[in-house]
């Protein structure tokens, strides 16, 4: 089934302001581009040979994929656009087999406004407002209001006589894709997670944290927002929660425009997969608010360890009232502070805050407690260690919507002054005084890295290996009219690194353990070299790679990355793709990161995106029973009876005239 739009070369590329587009934009042509075509649970050829593993499993990626997309000078943003599901599922061919076939299947996720757009006759452009609108230093604030005014009424409009489907929620759930307790959810910030069924991505309806619509009547009462006028907005959820694999408990925070800022909740499994005795009274936390955090902010990410969570309070903000201030509603203050708010998982209101120099994080990879001996006395003390992709500066925020970074307009503090990079970071917060400075942070690499991901059974414990993307001749701000492309794969040995830089500790804030770059760490011939790295060939990208363990595998290593690839070489001389390009899935081995395992030939292209998770057989097979699920309704084409009375006429010409004048 094919969605949206015509052909892009037919399209008009001067934006709304009138300028004529030299290119179209770097997120939206070659293989960033949407692509309008899904396909159920379609066979797959392969070469190599599919580890039995996979057998039974699924994996599954999430990504923006706008469905209105005919004015490609428009504003746009890499972080915008309808959620959209690519998976390969592993088949298995007999009772029993450890043999499998895949089959590739992507799906829109149906979401309100997905749903609403397709039910639009006149609508050629997003119904939110592009990111990419909101950063702008150079919008104007008549600009910005009109844009979120048009949406505001867009929403209003859709409750009204003539609509096909009301816009109660305004997430388009194209972030992530997690599973817990019997449900895989799709998330993003902008509101509570999606419930997606499995293998067939079909959408089944919001979750709330209690239940799930399309199913069965289950638990009752509020969910995520409990009630109140604001309950809209305390709803929105982080698009990375994190699924303790002891406890099984999801946790998670809520980011809002009103104080206290953020919300806390934390929700129990009921199909335990653990032990009874490790979580003796389950906790439920819905929607607490955490005292401390300064103002509205883009928070994106947080950390999570066994017993402890920290809070990123960042100077990002993402505020309308900065247009009361005439800034963007999506700002970075490089004169500002970080502050990271650390509190016992089941007692948010216990927080202690610690500042460091100004940074943006969007992604952690790791947190965990550890003791260790008291400077002063010698005796044991916890401490909470987390690993970050730290940014020095907002670039990517920008770069990701086409657009130049503003220059500060306040004199940066020489202390404060960093080169543009983006790395992993090691962060150690102490609990046994009450001095609020962080013990130690710094980079474990000089080596790009983002999208990191670990085995899952090692998360919220000291693991040893963090993988995650790089690339090799640019940071991940790219330069005005260019897109971050991975091509590298990298897998770090934390514990080794984070060892030598104890044992010698590096300038705090702006050191590194390990200064080579991403050229000299591929001519290395160590053996044991903590940093590894599987390079694309030339003209192929990756996506992000997710681990998936061999049975009663030797190491912690002992599996294979999954991710989808790209070449190239199938983009024509204007950098667009063919509609018969194609992406493939590698399997790659995670000991050696050297060989390519199976090669999964897909039947279309995969669009460049977000982040996916691995399901394994038995998850796919406990999903919790479904009563429907979300369908798009046939687009009508409304009639008017003559019978019906001149007002409803005149209302129907009236909505007509608006519908067209908000495309």
């Amino acid at each position: 089934m094919k969605y949206g739009g015509g052909d892009p070369e037919e399209m008009d590329v001067a934006d709304e302001q009138g300028r004529d587009r030299k290119h179209v934009h770097p997120y939206l042509t070659g293989n960033f581009a949407p692509i309008q075509l899904i396909q159920p649970l379609t066979r797959c050829s392969h070469t190599g040979r599919i580890p039995p593993e996979f057998a039974g499993g699924q994996y599954v990626r999430n990504g923006g994929n706008p469905v209105t997309n005919e004015m490609l000078g428009r504003d746009a943003h890499w972080f915008d656009g309808d959620g959209m599901l690519s998976g390969v599922s592993f088949r298995k061919t007999g009772a029993g087999s450890a043999r499998s076939q895949p089959e590739f299947v992507n799906q829109y996720i149906l979401t309100d406004v997905f749903l609403s757009s397709m039910t639009s006759k006149y609508l050629t452009t997003p119904i939110l407002p592009s990111i990419a609108t909101l950063v702008n230093p150079v919008s104007s604030l008549v600009r910005i209001t009109l844009r979120i005014f048009r949406t505001l009424l867009l929403v209003f409009l859709s409750h009204l006589p003539g609509s096909q489907q009301a816009i109660k929620k305004i997430s388009v759930a194209n972030t992530a894709i997690l599973y817990h307790d019997g449900r895989a959810l799709a998330t993003c910030e902008s509101g509570p997670p999606m419930r997606i069924a499995l293998p067939g991505l079909e959408t089944i309806g919001w979750y709330n944290g209690k239940r799930a619509e399309g199913e069965s009547a289950s638990e009752a009462g509020s969910g995520f927002g409990g009630d109140g006028i604001l309950r809209f907005m305390k709803e929105w959820t982080t698009a990375h929660p994190r699924v303790d694999p002891m406890t099984s408990e999801l946790i998670s925070f809520h980011s809002t425009f009103a104080p206290p800022y953020i919300h806390y909740s934390i929700i129990p499994a009921a199909q335990n997969s653990f032990s009874k005795a490790a979580l003796l009274e389950p906790v439920r936390l819905l929607t607490v608010p955490v005292a401390g955090v300064s103002s509205a902010k883009m928070m994106h990410d947080f950390g999570v360890s066994r017993r402890h969570t920290i809070i990123m309070d960042l100077p990002l903000s993402l505020d309308p009232l900065n247009l009361a201030k005439n800034r963007p509603v999506v700002s970075y203050d490089p004169t500002a502070r970080s502050r990271f708010g650390v509190f016992p998982r089941y007692e948010p209101e216990n927080v202690r805050w610690f500042e460091t120099n100004p940074c943006c994080i969007f992604h952690t990879a790791n947190s965990w407690e550890s003791t260790g001996p008291k400077p002063k006395n010698g005796d044991e003390s916890t401490v909470v260690n987390m690993l970050a992709c730290r940014l020095t500066s907002a670039s990517l925020v920008f770069s990701a919507g086409d657009i130049a970074a503003p220059v500060p307009c306040a004199d940066i503090p020489i202390e404060n002054q960093e080169t543009d990079q983006c790395r992993l970071y090691y962060y150690q917060f102490p609990l046994d005084t009450d001095a609020a400075s962080i013990r130690h942070q710094w980079a474990l690499s000089a080596v790009p890295f983002e999208f990191p991901s670990l085995r899952e059974s090692k998360s919220m414990a000291a693991a040893k290996f963090i993988y995650g993307c790089s690339v090799s001749d640019s940071s991940f701000g790219a330069a005005l009219g260019r897109a971050v492309k991975i091509d590298s794969l990298v897998k770090m040995n934390v514990e080794e690194l984070i060892s030598r830089g104890l044992r010698n500790p590096p300038m705090q804030i702006k050191g590194c353990v390990d200064v080579r770059s991403v050229t000299e760490i591929l001519a290395s011939k160590e053996k044991d070299d903590p940093i590894k790295i599987f390079k694309m060939p030339p003209g192929w990208y990756a996506q992000e790679p997710r681990f998936i363990p061999r049975d009663a595998g030797t190491s912690e290593d002992d599996g294979w990355l999954v991710s989808y690839v790209f070449d190239e070489s199938q983009l024509d001389s204007n950098g667009e793709c063919a509609p018969s390009a194609k992406s493939e899935l590698w399997i790659i081995d995670a000991k050696n990161m050297t060989d390519i395992v199976a090669k999964i030939q897909l039947p279309q292209r995969v669009p460049y995106g977000l982040h996916g998770s691995w399901f394994s057989e038995d998850q796919i097979k406990n999903q919790r029973p479904v009563e429907s699920l979300r369908s798009l309704p046939p687009v009508k084409t409304v009639t008017i009876p003559a019978q019906v009375s001149y007002g409803a006429k005149l209302w129907m010409g009236l909505r007509k005239s608006i519908e067209r004048f908000l495309r």
